[in-house]
């Protein structure tokens, strides 16, 4: 029986296991999947070691960037993106050989591309981690300008919450949540932005999908805004790695 999985912290809101079991058991594959869920990155190569019959794995957050390190070759894309969310495993001649891939971006592209609309040409980006580097890719493939918000300033490229002023929301409309705040079970908290700003122009997308309707969205479709949640983007990158570990 094959195996794969996915390696993260903390795996309780995890979609992944159901639906690939799920996959496996309905298309009689012979393989299951489960979660490692490691509280440092340290303990990735155990994992690896004690589990000789894996495939594959997932990586969530925060080890999307992390995992990197312990990788014998990544991907041009996942090289270009800074973040690994695939890891095919090979063995040839006995050695075990780790490819990163990022299906991240494909499962986002295909699912915010038919939202966008013509004055949809800038972008902010809630957030800095793994899945925001993924993100601004896909975004700047579809021909958006881009930029990061976080709690701090790391670069000219970034501005902090408290720097979004009026303007830059009516320049920026298209919104993309790429923090945790707002899952479950905190589900009464949203990143801090003035969605009073909002207009029915705005697209807002959180990668979030548990609740399937965050504080994030409620307040934008509140306003008029398109709001989207992360389920399809994350069944597109599932199938997305099922792909790459079969091909």
């Amino acid at each position: 029986m094959k195996k794969f999985g996915l390696i993260g912290y903390p795996l309780g809101h995890s979609f992944s296991k159901n639906f690939f079991n799920e996959k496996f058991a309905s298309e009689n594959i012979d393989a299951q999947y489960v979660n490692f869920e490691i509280p440092t990155i340290d303990e990735f190569p155990k994992v690896t070691a004690t589990n000789p019959d894996l495939c594959g794995l997932n990586v969530t957050i925060p080890y999307k960037e992390k995992v990197i390190s312990y990788l014998d070759h990544i991907d041009p894309v996942a090289a270009e993106i800074g973040a690994v969310n695939v890891i095919k495993f090979e063995w040839t001649k006995g050695k075990l050989r780790l490819t990163g891939y990022n299906s991240d971006v494909i499962g986002f592209t295909r699912s915010i591309e038919s939202l966008l609309e013509s004055y949809h040409k800038k972008a902010l980006i809630l957030g800095t981690g793994g899945s925001s580097k993924a993100i601004n890719y896909g975004l700047k493939q579809l021909g958006l300008e881009t930029r990061f918000v976080s709690r701090n300033r790391h670069d000219d490229h970034t501005i902090t919450y408290k720097e979004i002023t009026p303007e830059i929301m009516d320049e920026y409309k298209v919104i993309v949540n790429c923090t945790p705040v707002g899952m479950y079970p905190q589900a009464d908290q949203c990143p801090d932005i003035p969605y009073e700003c909002l207009t029915s122009r705005h697209l807002l997308y959180d990668l979030l999908y548990n609740p399937d309707t965050t504080l994030f969205m409620k307040k934008g479709s509140d306003q008029g805004a398109v709001v989207k949640n992360g389920l399809e983007m994350l069944l597109l990158q599932a199938f997305g790695s099922w792909e790459i570990w079969n091909k």
